[in-house]
């Protein structure tokens, strides 16, 4: 065998698991099919870990903010995606947003380039036999997802995600729109579009009424993860939803009255220079041309042109709690481990956290040692119980991580002060847990 383990699918948690196994010595076999002629309904490049929806990997906020914390925990274990993340980052205030491409590029590169790892562009349809991680995500291939159901004995479990539509800056119209964050809190890092009463009404009648993309037969009956829900099914649920939602006014004065707006359209930066940005939580099934139509009476968008419009596609996850060991290796057969959205984690950086673990695991095995899992008062730790036995299997969903997975504070305190505890908390833990890494194994705190 030329390679010491398979790792299957390159998104951002099979390239994460590749880099922590390379950079501790072992040869790693990279399988991405994307490139070999075949396409998911999702990806629109070759490229490894390739963001499909949001260009932003949430707060950055380490000090009250969970996946900020999980993102200091991931950096100081030498994460690929966080340096790539970090290289390639654009304005978002307190988020972590990225130019998409470039991003894209660099994950591909270090990973091509990387003496110990061979990436294969393939299709893979049967489980491996030898040492393996398989990060397919969200939108495995049936071949491989019917090996996969085969080796579970479970039925998957299946959910709908969205894409937001991107829109050309230079169409957006700034005497109407303008840029500024919520309460005036950091950089102006978002382009705001003021909405009347009368125009909020009129845009929510027109998500009702739009015309949607039927369901496939395969899609029927799967429920939507909320994280990421359509913005026309959050509008069925009442008038003001929307308001209280992705087009909450609070805190944006808009400089034309000094007040603030009814209902406000946000948009924010998706790529280094600046020219493409998506608007923020219109994840939508409303068809292309109603997409254009609908989205064009938006004060600012009247001649907004788009590089992309919003779609939906089915995801898919195996009860994890149930059928993975506290570090992801499929119960039933030892030799196989998840990682990434196939385990039922949500969310880009969770994914990555899980390869990232995933990848850990595999070392240790390979060395002959054995990693404890963090502990659950870390980010990573309290994610990772979740998937692997925190969880009911039964009722068992997509989750991002939150501060609701960790062992709760004692006692009553307030709640800013609970957010620090957390993380104050789980900084002390990770810290411990760092310093009892079997050799092998790089990290930098």
């Amino acid at each position: 065998m030329t390679h010491d383990i398979h790792i299957v699918g390159g998104g951002l948690a099979g390239s994460e698991a590749a880099w922590q196994l390379a950079e501790a010595g072992f040869r790693v076999h990279l399988s991405e099919m994307r490139g070999s002629g075949e396409r998911t309904p999702a990806h629109q490049t070759d490229g490894l870990a390739e963001l499909v929806c949001s260009n932003s990997f949430r707060s950055d906020d380490a000090e009250s903010n969970a996946v900020g914390l999980l993102h200091q925990e991931m950096r100081a274990l030498g994460s690929l995606i966080m340096r790539q993340a970090d290289a390639h980052r654009v304005p978002a205030g307190s988020a972590l947003a990225v130019d998409r491409d470039g991003y894209s590029q660099g994950v591909t590169r270090a990973l091509a380039d990387h003496p110990n790892v061979t990436l294969v562009r393939e299709r893979v349809d049967a489980l491996p036999e030898g040492p393996a991680i398989l990060a397919t995500g969200p939108l495995t291939a049936p071949a491989l997802a019917d090996a996969i159901g085969g080796a579970t004995g479970a039925e998957a479990l299946a959910f709908f995600d969205a894409l937001a539509p991107i829109v050309h800056f230079d169409t957006i119209d700034m005497d109407i729109a303008w840029k500024a964050s919520r309460w005036d809190k950091g950089e102006a890092d978002y382009i705001n579009c003021p909405m009347t009463k009368d125009e909020y009404l009129a845009f929510h009648a027109g998500l009702l009424a739009g015309e949607k993309t039927p369901f496939k037969d395969w899609e029927k009956d799967t429920p939507y993860f909320e994280g990421c829900m359509p913005i026309e099914v959050m509008a069925e649920r009442g008038i003001d939803t929307l308001r209280y939602g992705p087009m909450k006014p609070v805190g944006l004065d808009d400089p034309r009255t000094g007040r603030w707006p009814y209902a406000v359209v946000q948009l924010r930066q998706d790529n280094a220079q600046g020219t493409l940005w998506n608007i923020v939580g219109f994840q939508t099934k409303l068809k292309h041309a109603e997409q254009v139509r609908l989205f064009r009476t938006i004060p600012g968008l009247q001649n907004a042109e788009f590089a992309r419009l919003g779609g939906l596609h089915r995801n898919t996850f195996i009860r994890s709690p149930e059928l993975l060991d506290p570090t992801l290796r499929l119960k039933n057969r030892p030799n196989l481990r998840f990682a990434g959205q196939i385990t039922g984690c949500e969310g880009y950086i969770e994914s990555a956290a899980i390869g990232l673990l995933a990848g850990r695991f595999a070392v240790a095995d390979l060395l002959g040692q054995t990693l404890p899992p963090p502990p659950v008062e870390t980010a990573l730790g309290a994610l990772l119980g979740h998937i692997t036995g925190g969880a009911e299997a039964e009722t068992y969903q997509p989750m991002n991580v939150n501060f609701g997975l960790f062992p709760p504070i004692a006692g009553r305190t307030k709640k800013a002060d609970r957010k620090r505890m957390y993380t104050d908390r789980g900084r002390a833990a990770m810290t411990a847990w760092l310093n009892s890494l079997p050799t092998g194994a790089p990290a930098d705190i």
